[in-house]
């Protein structure tokens, strides 16, 4: 790790720049919101046909999709900028999403961050009943069709944390996690109330206000919306740690892990697509997951320069760089993978 790290830091040196965002990443931002909230306003103030809130509601859902892969998972990580404040107000904007930033910060920059694809650690492979993400989980018999319908499910994932953020933040709060954050449940648990009811006011009550458009055509408007952000959103996700080549790795009787920390992300996250330029710039670098892992705190933007790096360095010591080439091999990889743990026995 030290060798690597000496490595990209020396690149930003050579190229004297920051590891942080730049006005490209304030560009896309302004991008990624208008493709959200443009529609949203068009809806509200132009009078249209009843059947065009279907595809604008669409044009939200992959705007939405875009603003939480692209502005606020950088903000969230503190990489969009050396400005706290300015990641703050950005990541902030998760609103959008109907959730919070602080059951994010947990499950995702804690949580998965720290223990990558670990059975029962890692929230992000927490498949529950439907879904075995896992050779460690249980396996049931509809897990052998599980390559067929996860596709529907991964459409419900925004639509069905507006829900979950309950369950998941009395967890946190039970298990004493929210206090470590030097958060208070109470005050946790008042914002995630409130965050939600002015979100459904102003998703689904400001429609029903001033929009010409029957309360029907709203729900299924919202629903389309969700499940556009969803299914875009899990299908990244799952494509850096739900594929062939990545390993699962599980703790020894004292919970430790077998390698050091660096050893473990190469061995747990995988890239795809690395010379698609447009996939890399609408889903925020997160086409690179082994650097993001590596280096959170570095901007999206830097990913695919540095990539070459962290490949090199890894094919050096001998460790893994597992790398899909396309989208579709990664879709491709995905699919395999799921049908081998509908299948396969715990380990």
């Amino acid at each position: 790790m030290v060798a690597l790290r000496k490595n990209v830091n020396d690149y930003f040196k050579e190229k004297n720049i920051s590891t942080k965002g730049n006005w490209h990443m304030v560009l896309k931002s302004a991008v990624m919101l208008s493709i959200y909230l443009v529609p949203f306003i068009l809806m509200l103030t132009v009078p249209m046909y009843g059947w065009m809130i279907f595809p604008l509601a669409v044009i939200m859902g992959i705007g939405m999709a875009g603003t939480g892969m692209s502005v606020i998972h950088d903000a969230a990580h503190g990489s969009f900028s050396k400005k706290s404040w300015l990641n703050q107000l950005l990541g902030s904007t998760i609103f959008l999403l109907g959730t919070t930033g602080f059951n994010w910060k947990v499950q995702h920059n804690i949580f998965h961050h720290t223990f990558t694809n670990i059975d029962g650690m890692d929230e992000d492979i927490a498949g529950h009943a439907t879904l075995r993400f896992s050779t460690n989980a249980p396996l049931k018999k509809i897990h052998r069709f599980q390559h067929i319908y996860a596709f529907f499910l991964y459409s419900l994932m925004t639509l069905s944390k507006l829900v979950k953020d309950f369950f998941q933040l009395h967890k946190y709060n039970k298990d004493g996690i929210t206090r470590q954050q030097n958060a208070k449940p109470t005050w946790e648990y008042t914002k995630l109330i409130g965050s939600k009811i002015i979100y459904f006011f102003m998703a689904i009550g400001l429609p029903l206000l001033f929009a010409d458009f029957s309360w029907w055509q709203i729900l299924l408007g919202f629903l389309i919306m969700h499940c556009t952000a969803g299914f875009i959103m899990s299908m990244v996700f799952q494509m850096a740690h739900i594929v062939e080549g990545v390993k699962q790795p599980i703790p020894d009787q004292n919970g430790n892990i077998e390698n050091e920390w660096a050893i473990h992300q190469l061995q747990t996250t995988a890239n795809f697509s690395r010379s698609n330029r447009f996939l890399n710039w609408w889903v925020g670098g997160l086409n690179f997951q082994i650097e993001h892992h590596l280096f959170p705190n570095i901007c999206h933007i830097h990913y695919r320069k540095i990539s070459h790096i962290v490949e090199k360095t890894a094919l050096e010591f001998g460790l893994p760089y597992n790398m899909k080439l396309s989208f579709v091999q990664a879709i491709a990889s995905h699919t395999r993978m799921l049908k081998s743990l509908g299948k396969q026995q715990p380990l």
